[in-house]
């Protein structure tokens, strides 16, 4: 099983758990974060945190070598409705998807060992998700994340507006569910308000709209020769050769 589920009094724990891998996203883990969604939203709980097991990374993205087909239908709110808030807890490197699903958490916790890394323009392929974080972070900034697909390290992640807090690497958990508890303690009712008032009213897109209008791009890249370029480069560890087709 690649996800685990527990409840915590009021909060959902899902713990992404292919540490063989490093996390990394294929369709079986795609669909059971689906189902741990689902799970989540029709629950007692009133927060959930999302943590990276016993991995030293919170995820490395897709697996190139068992590419899932809709790796982004894993983040909350797009393929799966969650009117809850949702916080993501980070160990080591949250790579691709794994940055896309802190962008549409509510909150994040990063431990001092993370790093956030959108590596997608060296590999060839985008879902385009991540072009939400302009709404939710600085747009300077945000392209600098996008563009130039370097690591962000969790104090430059802090000050960036990323991150909520940084933390060693053994008070990570502890501090998410801390901060998932104050939350749970309140009155839901107002807490799922404000939440779907930032996601539907403040924020230009849900991350559903956002997916749905890309998806056909995307597919197009899917199919597009640098992808297959990007993915053989990267696991025969070469610098790729794009030619734009």
């Amino acid at each position: 099983m690649s996800i685990l589920y527990e409840n915590v009094g009021a909060v959902a724990r899902i713990i992404i758990d292919r540490p063989e891998a490093h996390n990394a996203f294929d369709d079986a883990m795609v669909t059971a974060l689906c189902e741990a969604w689902r799970r989540f939203e029709a629950s007692e709980q009133r927060v959930a945190v999302v943590t990276g097991g016993r991995s030293k990374h919170f995820t490395v993205g897709a697996d190139l070598k068992a590419m899932p087909a809709d790796v982004w239908q894993g983040v909350p709110g797009v393929a799966v409705p969650v009117s809850k808030p949702v916080i993501a807890a980070v160990q080591g490197y949250a790579v691709g998807v794994g940055m896309a699903l802190v962008q549409a958490a509510d909150l994040c916790i990063a431990a001092d060992d993370a790093q956030m890394l959108y590596s997608e323009p060296r590999v060839g392929l985008a879902y385009g998700l991540i072009s939400g974080l302009a709404a939710r972070i600085p747009h300077k900034l945000a392209m600098e994340v996008m563009l130039r697909a370097k690591p962000v390290p969790a104090q430059r992640a802090l000050s960036m507006g990323l991150v909520n807090a940084v933390v060693p690497s053994p008070e990570l958990v502890d501090t998410a569910m801390q901060y998932a508890t104050d939350i749970a303690d309140a009155a839901p009712l107002v807490v799922r308000w404000l939440k779907e008032s930032v996601d539907h009213h403040v924020l230009p897109d849900s991350p559903t709209v956002h997916a749905l209008r890309t998806m056909e791009r995307v597919r197009e890249m899917i199919e597009s020769r640098d992808f297959a370029e990007g993915k053989d480069a990267f696991v025969s560890r070469r610098a790729p050769k794009f030619t734009g087709s």
